[in-house]
């Protein structure tokens, strides 16, 4: 009896081993994968407090924890099942999947410029004056499918040598992570201000200059992360549709880029891989730029059709 239980209880810590092992496979697969996405992150922390800007303070953490809840949503039932299942039978479609996601993207950030510079007129939805909560969390929500589904599939290429249990097990942590990771931040930008006028009320000097400082200049760091969106979503757009075509088989626009990326890695020494990096962004920045304003004069086109008939 005593060498059944002693028995049992090898088998017991043996599980555990293999158990903290896993985990531990899991977590550093999780990081490894994060690591790769960390670029298309920033892009999403920098394009959302757009969403809020000009909201009152009462509304803005509400709006932040539903996009949240939409963008774990999008992850989880929707870009989660779909990865692993087309990577496991068609792993063909998941390009042409994330090049239409990148046409969507191309195409919010060359119409929103297109706008600016008083090329095309205002419409309705998000541009009005009067913001309905549930149509900006609808369009956050849309952005964030787009640039969600890259963040998984690019986790999802670092660890495609993983079984199909650690891979999703990865992937579900790497959902949770990145969308605590982006929207924590988004929630501390938009209440900086409030921050802000909280220590400005304190009897600390340095805490009130502080204070201050944060409420004059968060207004100008706001303006300055919509216009950062703005220009990620060209840069990722452009950079999702660039690789596309590359991986389809029409190699001369990446091929073009790569080549000036690594001619300038080579030429600048120390700092090669940086200004390189910028290389490959400011260009990826202006194909989307072409491509998304093609698709906005095709959008606008069909439009006024459908206004004539």
């Amino acid at each position: 009896m005593a060498g059944g239980l002693v028995a049992l209880l090898d088998d017991v810590a043996a599980l555990v081993k293999v158990t903290a092992a896993s985990l531990d496979d899991i977590a550093l697969g999780a990081a490894k994968a994060s690591t790769k996405a960390v670029g298309v992150v920033i892009d999403d922390a920098a394009v959302t407090p757009q969403y809020v800007d000009g909201l009152s303070p009462q509304r803005e953490l509400k709006v932040v924890w539903k996009i949240a809840v939409g963008s774990i949503r999008n992850k989880l039932l929707f870009i989660l099942p779909l990865a692993l299942v087309l990577s496991q039978f068609a792993p063909w479609a998941l390009t042409p999947i994330l090049m239409l996601g990148g046409c969507y993207l191309v195409f919010e950030g060359a119409e929103k410029i297109l706008e600016a510079v008083g090329l095309i007129g205002h419409h309705g939805g998000e541009a009005t004056e009067v913001r309905d909560e549930k149509s900006i969390i609808r369009a956050a929500v849309r952005t964030d499918l787009v640039l969600s589904a890259e963040i998984m599939v690019i986790s999802l290429n670092e660890v495609a040598h993983e079984s199909f249990i650690n891979r999703t097990l990865i992937l579900i942590a790497v959902a949770i992570g990145m969308t605590i990771a982006v929207y924590g931040a988004v929630g501390l930008i938009v209440k900086m201000d409030d921050i802000g006028l909280h220590l400005a009320q304190r009897k600390s000097k340095f805490s009130q200059a502080f204070g201050r400082g944060l409420v004059k200049g968060m207004p100008l760091v706001m303006s300055f992360l919509s216009k950062v969106g703005v220009i990620a979503m060209l840069w990722v757009g452009g950079h999702l549709l660039l690789v596309g075509l590359d991986e389809l088989g029409w190699h001369a626009p990446y091929g073009f880029v790569h080549h000036l990326e690594e001619m300038v890695v080579h030429a600048t020494g120390s700092f090669g891989a940086f200004l390189g990096w910028c290389v490959n962004t400011a260009l990826s920045c202006v194909a989307g730029l072409i491509i998304g304003s093609g698709i906005t004069g095709i959008v606008m086109g069909i439009g006024k059709l459908r206004k004539k008939h």
